[in-house]
């Protein structure tokens, strides 16, 4: 039994030091990726929404042209009709945009979430295993526990996290050059260029562990 633990100790303190290692680069990466999208959400949101400058501006105008009236002499009794209120519906692009930013902060949270979960798992079963001196005890519970880490997929868990941070930096990019359109077809035009082209790339990562094994590049989604 001594021999199986021992054993069995580096495998396990290899796989949550890796787990830990992940999870922690993956925290401060959300992090810092989900107050970015918020600074762009805080801009993006004010598309939603009519401008409340605009009915101000249109008010002045009508102040002004009765100023105008008076100065000519005329009636200034008459006031003309206030300027009709037009419904305002936000463009599609507004919408898009800021559907793509919400769901790319989301999936940066769950992300951060996530990673923060299972460092705490990876603590706990360390902590479970140790608990027990005798050799052959701490080998069942290990064999025990461990079955619970095949049986649950928890190394699946822990692959799709940072696959979901992928899809979560994205899902911004995709907006970004949706945001950027309406501004600057020029500017719009060079990123589109450059996510099409990083997309190209990380396709090819993933795609080329499955036609050479020995390949050292990957991605979560690689088979």
């Amino acid at each position: 039994w001594s021999f199986y633990v021992n054993e069995a100790e580096k495998f396990d303190k290899a796989l949550v030091e890796s787990w830990k290692a992940d999870m922690e680069g993956i925290v401060i990466f959300a992090g810092l990726f989900s107050a970015s999208v918020t600074a762009f959400i805080i801009e993006g949101y004010k598309t939603l929404s009519p401008d409340p400058s605009t009915r101000t501006i249109t008010l002045l105008a009508q102040i002004s042209s009765q100023l105008a009236a008076i100065s000519n002499g005329t009636n200034p009794n008459l006031p003309s009709p206030p300027p009709p209120l037009v419904s305002f519906r936000p463009p599609a692009s507004a919408v898009a945009v800021n559907i793509l930013w919400f769901f790319s902060l989301a999936f940066g949270l769950v992300c951060a979430l996530g990673a923060t979960m299972v460092q705490q798992w990876a603590r706990n079963y360390l902590q479970l295993i140790e608990r027990r001196p005798a050799p052959g005890t701490r080998a069942r519970i290990r064999s025990f526990l461990y079955e619970g880490i095949e049986t649950f997929r928890m190394k699946a868990v822990v692959e799709a996290i940072p696959a979901l941070l992928h899809v979560s930096l994205f899902l911004f990019f995709i907006g970004l050059v949706i945001f950027l359109f309406p501004i600057s077809l020029l500017i719009a035009a060079t990123m589109l260029t450059i996510l099409v082209l990083v997309v190209a790339i990380y396709m090819m990562i993933t795609l080329l562990p499955a036609y050479y094994p020995h390949c050292p590049y990957r991605t979560p989604l690689s088979w």
